[in-house]
């Protein structure tokens, strides 16, 4: 019999806690060699009703049910893929393609069901995972369905869940997962010995360049990938002599190699060492897969080139080099190919990470769903003064790791109440866009007014109508100074000077001396000038916004309108308001 692990315990339990009070569909996040199977079981096992376990492909269901039954527990298999479909056992492992075929009463008096991967996921009922949940659910309306994933994040979607147990909303936006009920970091795994320690190798050798793909900020195709491949073509030589030198001299047992496409694996295939080395791609027949695959376990190889086929579901211990080849769209399925060299072995110390795409992901970074600004960005942690919730975003920081500024927009906190569920919203903004007709905050690039649906200018119109206009003058700003200075009346008054590279400069004044001059400060000036928006408060005189001005960032372009002789400021844009 089995024994959980703590994070295994708490994981069930979180998951019994949630069920007893909602069906709607959870999430639980493990990495890759968490122990997932040792979650599944437990929970099969207390289940009061039938239990279906589905897979996207055959080798999961085999390595699942197999992993059950070593357990001491019985369960059936309903796979073609695997010539068995048991129907009447308590607990049914399956593929999803087999079972979405299955015969009506096969989907009769199952509590519930756990999708393995679930990221995969498309609750559509155009889908089979779609169809298989509605016949599921028309037999049982109470059913409770739950997920197990190492990467909740998905290119071109986001996040697959709503609200984390952890107090933080992922997206505002309608997900089949309600709910991630419990979340174990990577970070966790390795420094309590649960996996092997990663070694992430600096390369002295080139990379490949991805920045034209990746900077677009857009999914991208096969044919884009391999059109850059190709004019790069000189390095893969390079690359895989780098691979094969560190490998040798480090006595490494086992080398996966993540390509990019089947010519790129093909080219790769070809500089390896003939006999050492075996391809897997989409198109390799099932019992071949299956040969290589044992064959790699086995040692009777060491370089095993794939191409998005072994990023889940594949599980070889002696693995101690990864190399990756290929663009990873998002920071968790660079962590799960990561994943594949992690599991414990006794032969090995650590495992080598070579990333040869230029990347620059991070092993242990949170996944954040907005675009990367620049390749100086960097997650940073930002406290919300509402809430206290720890918000990750993307920033900019010192060789200390200390924020310098940060481009949140919103705080993701939010809190469950414990009744009714209902998940409210911490709601604070750090940059906002006010509207004009009530003056309502809106987020930076809202074209409408979330409350009283005004039309709301974006940067891009303002840009564009401005160039349009004979009294209008766009400054796009190098630098800018603060001086303190004092009117004809005796009232004094800070100055702004924006400069462009050829010291042109606009300027504007702030009256700071009464506190309702000090409020339209904070709302025109800082809440859009500060580096970390929530410092605000803390700036109340001309002196202190002089004293601190290295908190104070530079608009992307300043819009000046002509009054009589001068020009006037109406309107400044930052980089995060364009699109």
């Amino acid at each position: 019999m089995y024994k959980l692990r703590p994070y295994q315990s708490q994981a069930v339990e979180n998951t019994l806690s949630y069920f007893r009070k909602s069906r709607e569909p959870a999430v639980i996040v493990l990495p890759t060699g968490a122990g997932k199977s040792l979650v599944i079981a437990e929970l099969a096992k207390i289940a009061k009703g039938r239990v279906l376990v589905l897979a996207h492909v055959k080798e999961l269901v085999e390595q699942n049910h197999a992993k059950y039954e070593s357990y001491g527990l019985k369960a059936g298999i309903y796979s073609a893929g695997l010539n068995q479909k048991d129907t009447d056992d308590k607990v049914i492992f399956g593929s999803i393609q087999s079972v979405a075929r299955a015969k009506e009463s096969f989907f009769k008096n199952f509590n519930l069901l756990i999708i393995d991967e679930c990221h995969r996921v498309n609750s559509s009922e155009e889908t089979q995972y779609g169809d298989v949940i509605k016949k599921l659910q028309e037999n049982n309306q109470g059913l409770c369905i739950l997920g197990l994933t190492a990467t909740p994040y998905r290119l071109g979607m986001g996040w697959i869940y709503e609200y984390n147990h952890n107090g933080v909303l992922q997206t505002q936006e309608k997900r089949f997962f309600k709910q991630c009920v419990f979340e174990l970091p990577l970070e966790y795994m390795i420094k309590n010995k649960y996996l092997t320690v990663p070694v992430k190798i600096d390369i002295p050798v080139t990379c490949y360049d991805f920045s034209d793909l990746t900077e677009s900020g857009r999914m991208y195709s096969t044919s884009q990938v391999e059109e850059l491949l190709k004019q790069q073509k000189r390095l893969t030589p390079l690359i895989i002599k780098n691979i094969i030198d560190i490998t040798e001299n480090y006595n490494r047992q086992g080398v996966m190699i993540f390509s990019a496409t089947v010519k790129h694996a093909e080219e790769i295939l070809a500089s390896l060492p003939e006999g050492e080395a075996k391809i897997v791609i989409g198109d390799t027949e099932n019992s071949e897969r299956d040969q290589i695959i044992e064959e790699f376990k086995q040692k009777k190889f060491k370089y095993l080139v794939n191409v998005s086929v072994l990023t889940t579901g594949f599980d070889a211990p002696h693995v101690d080099v990864i190399a990756i080849l290929r663009p990873t769209e998002s920071v968790s399925l660079y962590q799960q190919i990561i994943g594949r060299g992690l599991r414990l072995d006794p032969k090995k110390k650590d495992c080598f990470i070579l990333d040869y795409t230029g990347m620059g992901h991070d092993i242990y970074a949170p996944e954040i769903s907005d675009k990367r600004p620049s390749k100086e960005s960097v997650p940073v942690v930002v406290t919300c003064p509402d809430c206290g919730c720890d918000n990750t975003f993307w920033g900019l920081a010192n060789d200390d790791g200390e924020m310098i500024e940060h481009y949140g927009r919103k705080c993701k906190g939010a809190y469950q109440d414990a009744h009714t569920m209902e998940i409210i919203e911490c709601g604070h903004r750090f940059r906002f866009k006010l509207c004009p007709s009530c003056g309502q905050e809106n987020d930076v690039t809202a074209r409408e007014c979330e409350k009283c649906e005004a039309v709301l200018i974006d940067a891009d119109s303002k840009l564009k109508q401005a160039r349009l206009s004979k009294d209008a003058h766009i400054l796009t700003p190098d630098s800018f100074e603060l001086e303190k200075g004092v009117d004809k009346n005796g009232h004094n008054f800070l100055e702004v000077k924006y400069y462009d590279f050829d010291a042109k400069y606009l300027s504007e004044r702030h009256y700071l001396g009464s506190q309702t001059g000090l409020k339209k400060f904070n709302i025109n000036f800082l809440r859009s000038h500060m580096r970390r928006p929530e410092l605000c408060e803390h700036l109340g005189n001309a002196d202190d916004v002089i004293k601190y001005q290295k908190l104070l960032r530079i608009p992307k372009f300043v819009i000046a309108r002509k009054r009589d002789k001068y020009w006037k400021i109406t309107e400044k844009i930052f980089v995060e308001e364009l699109t």
